[in-house]
């Protein structure tokens, strides 16, 4: 097995050895393949290089984002907790408990308003028992009411000193399901306190802070939807206060889109490089840090549906639509996400673009270099293996005849019989000489001698097979040989080279034509198994000149003394 595999490898080797050409495209296939392979390994490192660089320029706008809604989630979690604390130890303050007196003589009158003090707290408007019975969502406990109210007030007071700093929120509100609420944007003593407190009380942001759905009593986010009476959309986060398991309220903090732009274009701080949009956790769009004369990217249903998958499976990260790039991050104190949209035109412009058509440039450089050097390479390479295959014949070939020379039939014919030997099969030699060549010289020239040594070694080669070899071994003197062939075979083969030799007339000059003769002897190993071609050669040439001894124009196959 070994020994066929290593004479497979060395068949194959000297095939290329005998094919430069195969040679040197197969070198120029694997340098082109390297130099692709080492410019993609360049792009892909590239590539992440340049998400890399997108995702940590959102991060630092995402962070920042973050930090300006958080002082804002803060103020609502500190209003919470003072409530709280004022529901379970009340201030004992005589204009509280003149304000809880008030209600209990207003509580019945379709609405009302407790105004304790304008300069320190905000009001409380409410409505009356009956419109707080009509659904099951409100209750008014008479037990904590009283602790509720002078708990408003109190957070009443906190609210006003918010409203007097520069607060990116537009107001802050409680909601009370007992049927009352205050706002940093108060509302007259009329009817429209009813309308307000039944829109409060059915905004999403209230509804769903209920136990069941808000189990861990955090911070909600929700975004109006579009309405034709609202003069502008808010975006509300929402806390829910409770106190010994009972859900009094809601504490509600409303921003506007112009605001959620303004801390958007804060956090992305004069950056250039692709745009900037807010969405909510449904993937509606808040807002973008596009100028509100900019071009604002756009997504259809499926790339949207796309976004939406890719940001359910991580809270960071990136994905590829068309030309453009898209990388997320999903924001911690807000319910939502910020994507930073890169298109393709963008990236050329930039740093990683330039860098991209310069590496792309170069591997165009290189590949056309490659090119034009395997050209030139190639016709030296072709032009080489001509010369060398014609000086290669040259040393192999009879320049007359055209048949191998001496040296090389001798080569080839040892080869052979190494090979008839391994393989156990016969092995014949033929040896020829043509009779009375050198009249012919004599007679007509030696012009004439060549044309009939070329005529001769013409007819030798068609009489023969593929895998026969055939040579000039000296003037007029021939030799065949014969692998494979017996002794009687090879008998068979000469004899018809003679008898073709025998029937041409051959032109020797112009109008003049003459017949040639030639001697021939065989010997073979099937006689003595003696493999050796030169023995086998001078065996043949013996009985060669037994044929000419015996008349010429004859085949002698068979030493005189075994006929």
């Amino acid at each position: 097995m070994q020994r066929d595999v290593y004479k497979a490898k060395t068949h194959f080797l000297e095939r290329l050895r005998h094919q430069p050409g195969k040679i040197v495209n197969l070198c120029f296939v694997i340098v082109l393949i390297f130099s692709t392979i080492l410019t993609w390994r360049e792009v892909v490192v590239l590539e992440d290089a340049y998400i890399s660089s997108q995702q940590n320029h959102l991060k630092n706008v995402a962070s920042s984002l973050d930090r300006q809604l958080q002082f804002s989630i803060d103020k609502l979690l500190f209003f919470r907790h003072s409530m709280g604390d004022a529901l379970q130890t009340p201030l004992g303050f005589r204009v509280l408990q003149d304000a809880v007196t008030k209600f209990n003589r207003l509580r019945n009158q379709p609405f009302w308003q407790l105004d304790v003090d304008q300069q320190r707290t905000l009001p409380i408007s409410g409505v009356s028992d009956a419109t707080v019975e009509r659904t099951t969502l409100l209750a008014r406990d008479g037990q904590r009411i009283g602790n509720e109210l002078s708990a408003a007030l109190e957070v009443g007071y906190l609210l006003r000193l918010a409203t007097s700093t520069t607060g990116k929120e537009r107001r802050v509100s409680y909601v009370s399901r007992a049927g009352f609420f205050l706002s940093t944007d108060p509302s007259p003593l009329d009817y429209t306190i009813v309308s307000r407190y039944y829109d409060l009380v059915t905004r999403p942001w209230f509804t769903q802070q209920n136990e069941r759905q808000n189990r861990s009593r955090g911070v909600r986010w929700f975004m109006a939807p579009m309405s034709d009476d609202r003069e502008e959309r808010v975006i509300t986060a929402s806390l829910p206060v409770y106190q010994d398991h009972y859900w009094y309220g809601v504490l509600a903090m409303d921003f506007t889109l112009p605001t959620m732009k303004q801390l958007l274009t804060e956090a992305v701080d004069r950056r250039t490089d692709g745009e900037y949009q807010l969405y909510d956790s449904r993937l509606n769009l808040i807002t973008t840090s596009e100028p509100p004369d900019g071009l604002v990217n756009q997504f259809d249903e499926l790339e949207r549906a796309q976004i939406a998958h890719a940001i359910e499976s991580d809270t960071q990260g990136g994905i590829r639509l068309n030309s453009r790039y898209i990388s997320w991050e999903r924001l911690d104190h807000f319910d939502g996400v910020v994507l930073r949209v890169h298109t393709l035109q963008e990236g050329v412009n930039g740093d990683f673009g330039s860098i991209s058509i310069a590496l792309a440039l170069l591997w165009a450089l290189f590949t056309a270099m490659l090119l034009i050097s395997w050209l030139v390479i190639r016709r030296m390479v072709s032009n080489m293996s001509s010369m060398q295959n014609s000086l290669q014949w040259q040393a192999w070939h009879d320049p007359l005849t055209r048949l191998n020379n001496r040296g090389a039939l001798f080569d080839r014919a040892k080869t052979l019989a190494q090979e008839c030997r391994e393989q156990n099969i016969p092995f014949s030699v033929i040896q020829l000489d043509l009779d009375h060549f050198k009249s012919i010289n004599d007679r007509f020239g030696h012009q004439a001698g060549d044309k009939v040594l070329c005529h001769t070694a013409g007819l030798i080669a068609s009489a023969l097979r593929s895998s026969d070899v055939a040579g000039r071994v000296g003037g007029e003197e021939f030799c065949v040989v014969l692998p494979g062939a017996t002794i009687r075979q090879a008998a068979e083969v000469a004899e018809r080279i003679r008898a073709c030799i025998n029937r041409k007339e051959i032109l020797v000059r112009k109008s003049t034509t003459t017949r040639i003769s030639a001697s021939l002897g065989v010997s073979s190993t099937e006689e003595n198994e003696n493999s050796d071609f030169e023995q086998l050669q001078s065996i043949a040439d013996v009985r060669l000149y037994l044929a000419k001894q015996q008349g010429r124009n004859q085949v002698v196959w068979r030493d005189a003394d075994k006929k």
